[in-house]
């Protein structure tokens, strides 16, 4: 006889996972929930939202990439659901929705209940600050498709916003002001370049540094920021034209993303400051500043395109949210480009 725990899967394991994340899941359940763990599918009541006059959902999904590398050279997996949570919720984040409810996948060689806890864990955390339920997920235990000790992890979710509160772009112009939402550090992208720049320097990962104030492997597995608090926050008193989620692509990329028509945005790079973990990246890659806000966020998760009269207001709603915010550039005419001034 041949068995399933023959070929390499132990469903015992993915039963005492189940048992150890759920007291994480369920703290994470808001009065729209309406099915339990263990459910085929997860269901949302949307009873909360009948007055709005044209609810629209938006979904978002992503993972972490190849920062997971890091985590499993540290062993530390509480920290990557956060990053997978917030990933998903700051992109939608930038529509205007209020994040609902989200789901994760995690696929694995072999289950291990307590890093599916530890990952678990983190999602669920990820899910509490940003206000949103996790209703559901997956975790698959593939042998032979990853090395012991590794896995992946990706998410899914869903937010809602009343159509004509949604931020699509439209109102923007020249001369708004660009407000920029400092970021904890790397967040989730670049990390195949920061492997690669580790290889190279020698750095020794688990080494306290003065100039960082943490260990190099502690600096670059900070958990990316979540937003969507602060944010929903401001925009409850300040109309926000246009929003951009600075991930793959760094300022390059993201930022046109909140045009809609032919305009520019102009970034002055002394009003940034960049955490010192960006010493280490600018010294060993040798990269242009082009190069560097076409990779990173060098230092801003989040940036906000607002009428300039509302700048001082914003800023101060968004201090009052603990966030560290400052003007950093404006919208110009243009063709959907980022100068670095």
């Amino acid at each position: 006889m041949i068995t399933y725990k023959d070929a390499g899967v132990d469903v015992t394991r993915g039963y005492k996972a189940v048992d150890a994340i759920s007291k994480h899941v369920k703290n994470t359940f808001t009065s729209g929930v309406l099915t339990d763990i263990g459910s085929f599918g997860g269901a949302f009541s949307l009873s909360a939202f009948k007055n709005m006059e044209e609810p629209v959902l938006v979904s978002g999904t992503d993972g972490v990439g190849t920062k997971l590398k890091l985590a499993f050279m540290l062993e530390k997996h509480d920290t990557i659901g956060i990053d997978c949570v917030a990933m998903c919720v700051n992109d939608i984040l930038c529509s205007g929705a209020t994040p609902l409810f989200f789901l994760d996948y995690i696929a694995t060689g072999k289950i291990a209940p307590n890093a599916i806890e530890e990952i678990v864990a983190g999602i669920s955390q990820g899910c509490v600050e940003s206000g949103c339920a996790l209703i559901g997920g997956e975790t698959a235990e593939m042998p032979g498709f990853y090395q012991d000790g590794e896995y992946d992890v990706a998410g899914f979710c869903v937010g809602i916003v009343d159509k004509k509160d949604m931020i699509d772009g439209k109102d923007l112009k020249e001369g708004d002001v660009l407000i920029g939402l400092s970021s904890s550090g790397v967040h989730s992208n670049g990390y195949s370049l920061i492997r690669k720049l580790i290889e190279v320097s020698g750095i020794n990962i688990n080494e306290y540094t003065e100039e960082l104030g943490e260990t190099y492997g502690e600096a670059l597995l900070k958990p990316t920021k979540l937003y969507v608090k602060s944010v929903l926050a401001l925009k409850e008193q300040v109309k926000i034209k246009g929003m951009a989620h600075i991930t793959g692509g760094g300022f390059i990329e993201n930022i046109p993303r909140m045009f809609n028509k032919d305009l520019s945005a102009q970034i002055n790079l002394s009003s940034i400051k960049k955490p010192p973990i960006y010493k280490f990246v600018e010294e060993v890659s040798k990269l242009t500043k082009e190069e560097l806000y076409n990779t990173f966020n060098m230092g801003i998760g989040m940036v906000i395109a607002i009428d300039k009269e509302d700048a001082d207001k914003a800023l101060k709603i968004l201090a009052e949210q603990g966030e560290n915010a400052t003007v950093i550039g404006q919208v110009v005419a243009g063709t959907k480009e980022v100068h670095l001034k």
